[in-house]
């Protein structure tokens, strides 16, 4: 009997071929060289400097928050678009720490849960077949990826260090641009560790204007700045609410990652559009969370903290990667460092692309990292790895400096 499934999987799934390729995606390629390396050298610490989650859980008054609220009986309800003391509170948290002011929150704002749904859900609300998404390369693909299951195209702008990793919308072709319905882009950006100036967000706007295009920044580590480098909303420029939206999570700045909880601002019928879309995909995220989430989003002190030990962190591990020979400079934003990976080794080994050499560091030196290909071969490390203190930081920092000057990279 054959199988009753092979001629029933939609083909953007890949249809009758659905299951069949070969290839190994490039995280799953990590993960299977990190079991091989720990397997080939037990008892050795692997020092993963890959993940790009927080290393820390969430601050205990919001989970205190939490299991007050969880129990009580008007939070077992059904969620649907959001509680309206969510959206206060975020509304709040953005003229505090944005300067966003005047959003009114029952109409400039709606919850997610998290901001992966939400990037999955706005193709349903603004892209038609044969409509083209513009978005940025290297980068998070869900939107790319919703845009195709919906028949619409994706065109990629190359993040490039000699544009400060921000994309050249001038170089968009005629022909793409009249197919175009929106831009993604992603500041402070991962992997790179960019952020936007104002000047950049201000010709985002010009350039939806004049095209008719929707912009959507992805704000994931909106928070996540340094060295005098202040949280800068896409919305805060003039025009910017005509033309676009934000997604804000508290997955990055409040070490709330599993909680599944972020926000969506804008063009009130921007979002009214995206609420439509989500009333028919979910019924809204648990109200204990959300109202823990309220707690999270009055004591931004939690967000200063975390910034306070990344950078602690980043010193640490810039001036570690340039003592090993790499051009490290301490990012902006995010929690990732973005450095163009070595050309080989000293006895001959050639990296003919980023992931080759990824494979190798942690096949031979049990460093973790994430390999990127899109524009470039670059490499990216995370200060996210797991540390207890300060001391254990400069212990680890140290001995990731010692497995990298004994391999002999060239650059």
């Amino acid at each position: 009997m054959g199988d009753f499934f092979e001629d029933k999987i939609a083909e953007r799934l890949g249809g009758r071929n659905f299951g069949k390729s070969t290839a190994i995606y490039k995280f799953e390629m990590i993960k299977r060289a990190r079991a091989e390396a720990a397997r080939a050298n037990p008892g050795v610490r692997i020092i993963d400097m890959g993940v790009g989650e927080p290393d820390c859980p969430a601050d205990e008054l919001v989970v205190k928050a939490l299991a007050e609220e969880a129990g009580k009986p008007e939070n077992r309800w059904y969620a649907d678009n959001g509680i309206p003391e969510f959206r206060q509170a975020a509304a709040g948290y953005l003229e505090r720490v944005y300067g966003l002011s005047g959003l009114d929150p029952s109409e400039h704002i709606i919850h997610g849960i998290g901001s992966k749904p939400i990037l999955a859900m706005l193709p349903f609300c603004f892209i038609n077949p044969g409509d083209v998404l513009l978005t940025t390369i290297p980068g998070y693909p869900v939107m790319a990826t919703y845009t195709r299951y919906l028949g619409g195209d994706v065109f990629n702008l190359p993040l490039l260090e000699s544009n400060s990793f921000l994309p050249d919308l001038d170089s968009i072709p005629p022909q793409i641009l009249k197919k175009a319905r929106m831009l993604y882009i992603n500041y402070p950006n991962n992997p790179t560790g960019a952020v936007a100036t104002p000047e950049f967000f201000e010709k985002a706007v010009r350039f939806a204007k004049d095209n008719g295009i929707i912009v959507v920044n992805d704000s994931a580590y909106g928070a996540l700045t340094y060295d005098g480098q202040k949280p800068l909303s896409f919305l805060s420029v003039e025009g910017a609410m005509d033309v676009g939206l934000e997604i804000h999570s508290l997955s990055k700045a409040f070490n709330m990652t599993g909680w599944r909880i972020g926000f969506v601002c804008g063009n009130p019928k921007a979002v009214k559009a995206y609420g439509t879309v989500k009333d028919n995909t979910d019924s809204g995220q648990f109200r204990a969370i959300q109202k823990a989430a309220v707690k999270a989003l009055e004591h931004t002190e939690i967000t200063e903290q975390t910034v306070e030990k990344y950078s602690r962190r980043f010193n640490l591990l810039i001036a570690a990667l340039n003592e090993a020979g790499f051009s490290a400079v301490k990012p902006k934003g995010t929690f990732f460092c973005y450095v163009k990976a070595p050309r080989g080794t000293s006895d001959g080994k050639v990296f003919e692309t980023a992931a080759r050499f990824s494979e190798f560091l942690i096949r031979e030196s049990l460093i973790s990292t994430v390999p990127w290909d899109d524009a470039g071969k670059y490499v990216r490390f995370s200060v996210t790895f797991e540390a207890a203190t300060p001391a254990e930081e400069i212990e680890i920092i140290n001995e990731m400096k010692e497995r990298l000057m004994a391999i002999g990279l060239v650059y």
